[in-house]
């Protein structure tokens, strides 16, 4: 399994934390999940980090199942009106957005 991630490394103006939440759930998961591909998106909110890491506002994470979902998804029409609504959260945002790939193992925790 592929996790495709964006990362929203930097800081949402202050005193407009909820409006960027609001935006992103109105505005940004509808398109989200009609990714080609996809099987699971989760929208990560950063609450705390240790001392002296960088501050995360959000993160997205896209499941998909092979790297070929991942192309489709990144070839499809949704993708490209995602990022021009992105355009328009980034204006209650300071910072960066970078994307990485992952390939993912689960495993279960151990029963005691």
């Amino acid at each position: 399994m592929i996790i495709r991630y964006a990362l929203f490394e930097g800081e949402i103006h202050p005193g407009r934390e909820e409006e960027f939440r609001d935006f992103v759930r109105q505005r940004l998961v509808p398109l989200w999940t009609k990714f080609p591909g996809a099987e699971e998106i989760r929208v990560l909110d950063g609450v705390e980090r240790d001392e002296g890491a960088p501050v995360y506002a959000m993160a997205l994470a896209i499941r998909y199942p092979h790297m070929e979902a991942v192309n489709a998804a990144l070839l499809s029409d949704v993708r490209f009106q995602s990022r021009e609504v992105t355009g328009e959260l980034l204006k209650l945002f300071t910072g960066k957005v970078h994307h990485h790939v992952f390939a993912a193992n689960e495993y279960p925790p151990r029963v005691a």
